[in-house]
């Protein structure tokens, strides 16, 4: 698994590939799309609550949005925004 940390992005990100590897259960619906960075549209494929991940030994609880894995067109499967940086403490320029 390869995951991108962007302390510029407000959400957190998990690929359909990556979903199924984890064998995550059938996500929650999402109600809006969403406007990736090169300005496209994506449809989400809906929401996965609650997840308990741990970077670099630090726990946290973070909700991902599910999107198909052609959505990012790079080798990222999982995308971690500013919130998780937040919650963490951790500063970054």
């Amino acid at each position: 698994m390869m995951c991108l940390s962007d302390g510029g992005f407000g959400i957190n990100i998990i690929t359909k590939n990556l979903k199924v590897q984890l064998g995550f259960l059938k996500p929650n619906p999402v109600p809006y799309n969403l406007c990736m960075e090169d300005q496209t549209i994506a449809k989400p494929l809906g929401f996965i609550r609650d997840l308990k991940i741990f970077v670099y030994g630090i726990p946290d609880t973070i909700t991902f949005i599910l999107i198909n894995n052609n959505v990012l067109e790079t080798s990222y499967s999982m995308l971690l925004g500013c919130p998780w940086l937040r919650n963490a403490k951790i500063s970054h320029d």
